[in-house]
């Protein structure tokens, strides 16, 4: 894969340490500000007027001093700037979680009048129950990546995949699923693969989303979601964002940005343990079946023969929780929490079987890991035909 950036000639290991950064030397600063301010002063009402009427307009962020947080902040949109360039698009517009920015995504299409979505599962558990609900107005098609094109209609607004997919790690060739979409958006939820192994906009996505939560702050102390699009939409999204509140931050902004910076060293040594997991685990008769994207990355799943609970009532020093993409290993049961608001047979349908356990790699010693997984597998053996499987795309 291209190191380098879409809008730029320099790499992706150097855009991540310095965009957002780069008016920080003629500031006299080396670190970026925090600012907590709300609101900020202004003693010409009649310019401010202008502002605002020229951001209901179009949504492009005020000219000149921030005006109110809820209109923008400047160190949310230091951590904008990065991550747009990072997955080389125009532009990239914060909120407050990955769910938040869907809904965002959604009320924006919807409000076009065209509320009726394409979707492939799996997708992330709340996602695909925010779409299947209707909770805002929407109505969903489920189709395999070969029938984007019979699902779509003329009031279909968006493209949704997950690709590689949670928590299965299914892989979707985008190129294809772009082509198929025709003039609708395809959504690519890119929080798995990061831009650091996959920037889905080269791809033909028209808007990429990640649950910052995960890889991008990547210590487990932020909650923050963003979407990567070009310029014309992200003004819609700020003022769906303005208008709804789900504004991130600042710190959050600040912390995110901070992780922007180690990303692509953290992705790739836990990629490396991750893949190294994967191959022990295929290789373990108590394991029937494991499954890790032909990109690779951080994140294994594996169905067991035995009892799934017991893994994770055994395990020591990876942490059994939701969430992933910290620095520390964690690992999870998903028909049990990620996934559980799934109907049981649309999850089952997707691969999502009773078995399977999702494990997010952390920078923690391999062996130590393994030391860990072949613990709480402990006497878990095989029944029937060894599968011998590593399932890969």
């Amino acid at each position: 894969m291209d190191t380098r950036t879409t809008r730029s000639s320099r790499a992706l290991a150097t855009e991540a340490v310095h965009a957002g950064r780069d008016d920080l030397a003629g500031l006299g600063l080396h670190a970026p500000p925090i600012d907590l301010s709300t609101t900020y002063p202004s003693y010409d009402s009649r310019a401010e007027a202008a502002r605002i009427d020229a951001f209901a307009t179009t949504g492009a962020e005020p000219d000149g001093p921030p005006v109110y947080g809820r209109l923008g902040n400047p160190t949310v949109a230091r951590f904008e700037t990065a991550l747009a360039r990072l997955e080389g698009t125009e532009a990239a517009v914060a909120f407050a979680s990955g769910m938040a920015a869907l809904s965002a995504v959604l009320l924006a299409r919807g409000a076009m009048g065209l509320r009726h979505v394409v979707a492939v599962r799996p997708l992330y558990g709340c996602s695909d129950h925010l779409l299947t609900a209707g909770l805002l107005g929407s109505e969903v098609t489920w189709t395999d990546p070969a029938g984007v094109a019979g699902a779509l209609r003329p009031d279909t607004g968006l493209v949704l995949v997950e690709s590689p997919a949670n928590p299965t790690l299914a892989e979707i060739d985008l190129r294809a699923v772009a082509e198929a979409c025709g003039s609708v958006p395809l959504l690519v939820d890119n929080t798995f693969a990061t831009p650091v192994l996959q920037r889905p906009a080269e791809h033909g996505a028209r808007i990429v989303l990640h649950s910052a939560t995960k890889y991008l702050g990547g210590h487990g102390d932020v909650l923050a979601g963003v979407v990567a699009c070009d310029e014309e939409f992200a003004g819609t999204l700020r003022q769906i964002r303005f208008a709804t509140g789900g504004v991130l931050h600042p710190l959050a902004g600040y912390l995110l940005l901070r992780g922007l910076s180690t990303l692509p060293v953290r992705v790739r040594a836990a990629s490396a343990n991750a893949a190294e997991l994967a191959r022990r685990l295929a290789a373990d008769p108590r394991v029937e079946r494991v499954h890790y994207p032909r990109i690779g990355g951080a994140m294994v799943s594996f169905e067991v023969h035995g009892d799934p609970h017991r893994v994770i009532a055994g395990v020591r020093l990876i942490t059994p929780a939701v969430s992933l993409g910290s620095v520390d290993s964690l690992i999870q049961h998903p028909a049990s929490i990620s996934h559980r608001i799934v109907d049981a047979d649309d999850r089952r349908g997707a691969g999502v079987s009773d078995r399977l356990l999702r494990l997010s790699v952390g920078l923690e010693d391999v062996e130590d890991l393994w030391a860990d997984l072949d613990g709480a597998l402990g006497g878990h053996t095989g029944t029937g035909t060894r599968q011998e499987e590593l399932v890969q795309g």
